[in-house]
């Protein structure tokens, strides 16, 4: 059995959930691969980041957002809403605060993110696709996004990909 990772950088943009469709970029890493048959896992380590498989909407609003994920946002935003105070969730406490700040380069507004990490928690960090003669078996509309939930700021994600097969 061949195992095989390769990775796709991604760039978040600030103050809204970004989607990433990664699906053409995954499918580069199979080819690169050389496994016909196995499995494709799509992760990420973000625990602000969720990965997923959806139709594409081919529709795009004024914002560059496909419907389908605008729609997502709009009940995301019902069920779990943005943070935009602090105290609004119970997370981040003092001791998280003081451990972000530990960190170079990190700012106390990088904690007010609750709503991104319990995003992610709803959709997951990974999606696993079965890999038949080379090709992902996606179905006829199906495509693999990258969403960053995090709304605090710009930065580079990574989207880790593991090939396993023959």
């Amino acid at each position: 059995m061949k195992v095989y990772r390769g990775t796709i950088e991604v760039q978040s943009k600030d103050h809204r959930p970004d989607f990433h469709n990664v699906t053409e970029e995954v499918k580069k890493v199979i080819e690169d691969s050389g496994v016909k048959n196995g499995i494709c896992v799509v992760y990420s380590h973000h625990t602000t980041c969720s990965v997923m498989t959806q139709e594409c909407s081919h529709d795009l609003n004024y914002f560059g957002r496909e419907f389908l994920q605008q729609d997502l946002n709009n009940i995301m935003e019902r069920l779990i809403p943005t943070c935009r105070t602090e105290g609004q969730y119970l997370h981040p406490g003092p001791k998280h605060i003081d451990f972000a700040l530990s960190i170079p380069g990190e700012e106390a507004k990088g904690s007010l993110n609750t709503d991104a990490h319990l995003r992610s928690v709803f959709f997951g960090r990974s999606e696993t696709i079965p890999i038949v003669e080379g090709e992902l078996s996606l179905g006829d509309f199906g495509y693999i996004y990258f969403i960053d939930w995090d709304q605090v700021r710009e930065r580079k994600r990574v989207c880790e990909v593991q090939i396993l097969g023959e």
